[in-house]
Parts: C-alpha cells; structure tokens; sequence
C-alpha cells in the first residue's frame, strides 16, 4: 500500500479504553476512529505503542488510525512512540478529542494551539514537545453549569444526545477526508 519513502497520515483518537467509557463523553476521539474505520471497511485491532491501530486509504493516502490504550492522561507516551518511528511525522499527525468548550455538534479544526485544558492533548504536547499538530475538537459543552467535569466527561451520552453525536460524527469524518486532500488550511476554511 505504501511505498518505504511515503509518510503515513496518523489519525488519533482520544479516549479511555475499556467497555466502561465506550459510549461516553470524552471518548469521541475513540468513537470517531471506529466509524472511518467502519467506513473504509478496516479493523483498529492490531497492538503496537500501547494503542490499537489500524489501517486504511483515505484519499488515496496511507492512513494510521490509533486508539491510544495508555488512558487519556497518558496519551502522549503511546503517539510519541508512533512517531519515532519510520514513515510517521508530525506534520501529518491529526489529533481528535472532545472540547467542553464547544456545543454539541460543532467541531473545530486548527492547525495548531494549546491543550486548552484537555489532558489528553497536554500530555501529547508534553511529551512531542510541541503544539504544532492539527487537531480536530468535538463539542461536548453542557446546556447547565457542571459541579463535577470529570464525571459529566465520564458520563454517557443521552439517547437524544447520540443522535446529535451520529451527525457530528459523520461530519468530523468529512472534515478529516478534506484535511487529507487538501491540507488543514483549506478544511478549517470549509468546516469552522
């Protein structure tokens, strides 16, 4: 599929591994990855760096999709590793988590930044020592004032709400094909 000189695209998702976080909030990332590899008909099962891989073509490139296995804090460690490695780099690196910032069913695309308070990409600057990677955030933000963020991030989402995630899914996905083809630039023009 690749030959030995071409960099592989590396997908990231975001989230905590285990039946217990599969349909929660802060696993969007997680969930993002399993529909583009449902999508084009690939599994995320094969282990290396602490992440289960898998790999698939989009837009006619070699893609890595990576569901770090490490938990959100340590998410770092697990895409430091793939990119020590041959035909990975970071400048085709894309990140995906949730964002309490951002509604429900909006993204956001950048081609850089902060963590913005997200431990999953703190630890991914930590540990690249850098913030210069596209990232792709999700909207997760409540319609009330949150007493405890961790456990509304750790909750399920809704039945209503995984209708809303569907759409916002389906959409991500497109935004991810256009960084792809034609780089974060012009994607951020057409999906923010």
């Amino acid at each position: 599929m690749d030959s030995p000189s071409e960099t592989n695209w590396l997908i990231v998702g975001l989230g905590n591994p285990g039946l217990r976080y599969e349909k929660t909030r802060h696993n969007l990332g997680f969930m993002l990855v399993d529909w583009l590899a449902r999508e084009f008909q690939t599994s995320v099962k094969r282990e290396e760096c602490r992440a289960l891989i898998g790999r698939a073509a989009i837009e006619n490139q070699t893609v890595e999709l990576v569901k770090p296995q490490t938990f959100m804090n340590l998410s770092g460690e697990s895409v430091a590793c793939f990119l020590k490695k041959a035909n990975r780099t970071v400048e085709k690196l894309i990140v995906i988590s949730d964002d309490l910032a951002l509604p429900l069913g909006t993204i956001r695309l950048r081609a850089k930044g902060s963590a913005g308070g997200h431990n999953g990409l703190k630890s991914i600057i930590a540990c690249l020592r850098t913030e210069e990677f596209v990232r792709l955030r999700i909207g997760i933000q409540p319609e009330h004032q949150l007493r405890d963020v961790k456990d509304y991030v750790l909750e399920n989402f809704s039945k209503v709400d995984l209708i809303k995630v569907e759409e916002v899914l389906q959409h991500s996905a497109e935004a991810i094909r256009a960084v792809i083809a034609d780089g974060a630039e012009k994607a951020m023009a057409r999906f923010n």
